[in-house]
């Protein structure tokens, strides 16, 4: 039985950051891995959680740069070089983590591409679903023993995966995620890309739920942050998220409120016993309808456990990484 897909009684909200929403909350002896965590929104959540004693572990594919950001942060934090759409780096990266520790308590699945031209990696996958999607898959895979053996030690061990509110451009087409049996549309890719984050926790949380792992999914809310690097000023005016003399929409959050919700998913005891949820906002979010604004709520088909369990074994395929028993 999968968690209900609807809003509990959460303290937090909206503008809520990183900081609030972890505070009180001692890490001290924790292992949490943060992919990408040395730009925008995972800048502040390596922030968030070191800051609360953990020992943080960051991904980086530019490990130079993320020295240059990160050394003026409190706490214990570990660069490790990771290349999301390279397998054989995401191998050495589990490798290396499974040299430097016994056990993992939270994976922050956080980096991401956005509404990039077609790009393929070096098998021939759309760059967006590749990164995204198949290199957390991977990464996931390899790192699930140390996930397992942390839930076994404590009880408990959380995936948190960061999907979008993208996911509502379109569904998923598990028989063409690369694109090559269809034009190419950066926007549709993207939401492809983030359907699939969204679908991977669901799923995943149903495979590791019997061993004590939970997944999460999170819409973040909008940023401005380097994801944003693809587009132009004037497609981003055109969308509604600045209006003409370069002021961002209201609706959107700091990078320290925008980091929030994937803290709040990672720590809160909220969401002890639960799993497989889309949330936004620190709250599980609210399944979408014909009045739900088109910067919020949760589409069916990322609901669809059929769906959901179809893209895995897809993801398998595609990548030939299978999930230890």
């Amino acid at each position: 039985m999968v968690s209900p897909q609807a809003p509990i009684d959460s303290p937090f909200g909206m503008r809520s950051t990183a900081k609030e929403v972890v505070a009180g909350i001692d890490l001290s002896g924790k292992t949490i891995i943060v992919t990408g965590g040395y730009s925008g929104l995972g800048t502040e959540t390596v922030r968030a959680l070191a800051g609360a004693g953990a020992h943080v572990i960051v991904g980086a594919r530019r490990p130079d740069a993320a020295e240059e950001v990160l050394a003026e942060m409190d706490g214990t934090i570990t660069i490790l070089p990771l290349d999301l759409s390279d397998p054989a780096s995401i191998d050495a990266f589990g490798e290396s983590v499974a040299a430097m520790v016994d056990t993992l308590d939270m994976l922050i699945n956080n980096a991401a591409i956005m509404a990039s031209p077609l790009m393929r990696d070096a098998r021939g996958y759309e760059m967006q679903f590749a990164t995204n999607h198949l290199g957390h898959f991977q990464l996931t895979a390899r790192l699930w023993p140390l996930l397992v053996a942390a839930a076994k030690a404590i009880g408990r061990a959380r995936v948190v995966t960061l999907s979008s509110v993208g996911h509502r451009l379109n569904g998923l087409d598990v028989d063409d995620p690369n694109f090559e049996n269809r034009e190419y549309e950066k926007w549709p890719a993207y939401g492809q890309a983030k359907s699939a984050n969204a679908l991977f926790a669901l799923e995943l949380d149903k495979i590791g739920k019997p061993h004590g792992v939970r997944a999460f999914a999170v819409h973040p809310g909008g940023i401005v942050t380097p994801l944003q690097r693809h587009l132009t000023m004037e497609e981003q005016k055109a969308m509604g998220w600045f209006d003409e003399d370069g002021n961002t929409h209201e609706s959107f959050k700091s990078v320290e409120e925008g980091a929030a919700t994937s803290v709040w998913c990672a720590v809160s005891p909220l969401l002890e016993g639960m799993g497989g949820v889309y949330c936004e906002d620190c709250n599980v979010g609210a399944m979408a309808d014909e009045n739900t604004p088109r910067g919020s709520g949760v589409s069916p088909h990322i609901r669809d456990e059929d769906l959901a369990q179809r893209l895995w074994v897809k993801s398998e395929e595609l990548t030939g990484v299978s999930f230890p028993a």
